[in-house]
């Protein structure tokens, strides 16, 4: 295997724990609430406190990537969330639940921005979708891993004990990865001469009069309003309103959403490459289409149906979901020059878990009185807003925002 394929490789192997290491509270959520009394609203905390230190870091993490060695930082960044996780098996009480939570946050943030600005350096505009898409299929794959190992192991051997191999896997990962992450051999395609090293402010600076970017940072607030109810919630909603066990719910919590959403991943980066080549604009029109089309399927929640009408209506929506995903850092890599993009990956992280932090609170909050049913429902008209917003943003400024990203390469 070539390096650069061995990168997104690895990365993806990384992404999978990354995403498995945050999901895996979810698929638990009952057994927490059993052994500390813990209310829905505190429930919902678990996941508000994660999403919301990771946002608050991520904007650092990712100006940090673009002025250091990003491998070393992926590495970091894995032993030091793959500790916490293996130290949340020993809680004695939700206080200190609730802060390994606020520090698995501090610590997964810096992950993303450098993860996805590595794949960028090795790849250019030809495969950088489809390399970009193993990260994304590692972070749904990991999803699945958190929410279905976890369960399994809870009702086997107790709760605690999926956290401490996902911990201890973690720093067995990190440790083989110091020979999997070499210096980049050549530059990507799309970069010409050294890369100057930018500040914070200085990337800032840019990011913010760049329209198509402010237009990819709504669609990750909206979209991560939506996507982490369901990832906090689902597993629980599936307990208590199927009845399911504790291994039963976090699977099916989490692969529903996840096995539907890596084969439109999977599809889409295809797409999003062969659509884009000699005209980089339609990824963004792509994005908002497939959110379109996609959308309108969570409302099969107001009905309340049988299991089976249920699951295939969250497959069809995480499918389409996927094939808009495919297109999301591909899109940023079109408008932003590199030595921004990491800083631009942790700007876009940061809105996106903070939003979900408070969707997934919000959810808690709305439980008692709507339902989660309807809770779920209403997701469809943020990722209709979402799909609107990329459409309206590729008719009025990819195209120009390209050329300027384009031009800035040359210099």
């Amino acid at each position: 295997m070539s390096p650069r394929w061995r990168v997104a490789a690895f990365l993806a192997l990384a992404a999978a724990l990354n995403y498995a290491d945050r999901a895996a509270m979810s698929s638990v959520l009952a057994a927490v609430r059993a052994e500390f009394g813990a209310s829905d609203v505190a429930l919902g905390l678990l996941g508000s406190v994660f999403l919301w230190s990771y946002a608050l870091g991520s904007p650092f993490a990712g100006s940090l990537a673009d002025r250091c060695s990003r491998g070393r930082l992926v590495i970091a960044s894995l032993v030091a969330w793959s500790a916490v996780t293996a130290l949340t098996g020993l809680v004695g009480g939700f206080p200190l639940l609730l802060a390994l939570r606020l520090g698995l946050g501090a610590a997964e943030c810096f992950f993303l921005p450098a993860a996805v600005a590595l794949v960028a350096d090795y790849h250019g505009p030809a495969t950088r979708a489809r390399a970009m898409s193993f990260i994304t299929i590692g972070i749904n794959g990991g999803m699945v891993l958190g929410g279905g190992f976890t369960g399994f192991m809870a009702a086997h051997f107790g709760w605690r004990s999926g956290f401490w191999v996902l911990g201890l896997g973690g720093i067995a990962l990190a440790w083989a990865g110091r020979s999997a992450l070499p210096p980049p051999v050549a530059p990507a395609a799309d970069a010409s001469g050294p890369i100057r090293r930018p500040s914070f402010v200085a990337a800032l600076r840019h990011l913010v009069r760049v329209p198509s970017y402010l237009v990819l940072v709504t669609e990750s607030m909206l979209s991560g309003f939506g996507m982490w109810m369901f990832f906090g919630w689902l597993p629980l909603y599936f307990r208590d309103t199927y009845h399911m066990s504790l291994a039963a719910a976090g699977f099916a919590g989490t692969f529903m959403l996840q096995l539907s959403v890596m084969l439109g991943i999977f599809a889409g980066s295809w797409i999003s490459d062969r659509v884009s080549g000699g005209a980089p604009h339609r990824r963004m029109l792509l994005y908002g289409i497939f959110y379109l089309v996609g959308a309108p399927f969570l409302l099969v929640f107001l009905g309340r149906p049988d299991f089976p009408v249920l699951a295939a209506g969250i497959a069809a929506f995480s499918f389409f979901r996927g094939l808009g995903q495919a297109n999301d850092n591909p899109t940023q890599c079109e408008v932003v020059p590199p030595r921004f993009r990491a800083t631009g990956v942790g700007l876009m992280n940061a809105v996106s878990t903070a939003a979900g932090g408070c969707g997934v609170l919000a959810a808690g909050f709305l439980k008692k009185n709507l339902g989660l049913d309807t809770v779920f429902a209403c997701v469809a008209g943020v990722f209709l807003l979402a799909g609107l917003v990329l459409v309206v943003g590729y008719r009025r400024f990819m195209r120009r925002d390209i050329a300027r990203a384009q031009a800035e390469d040359g210099m």
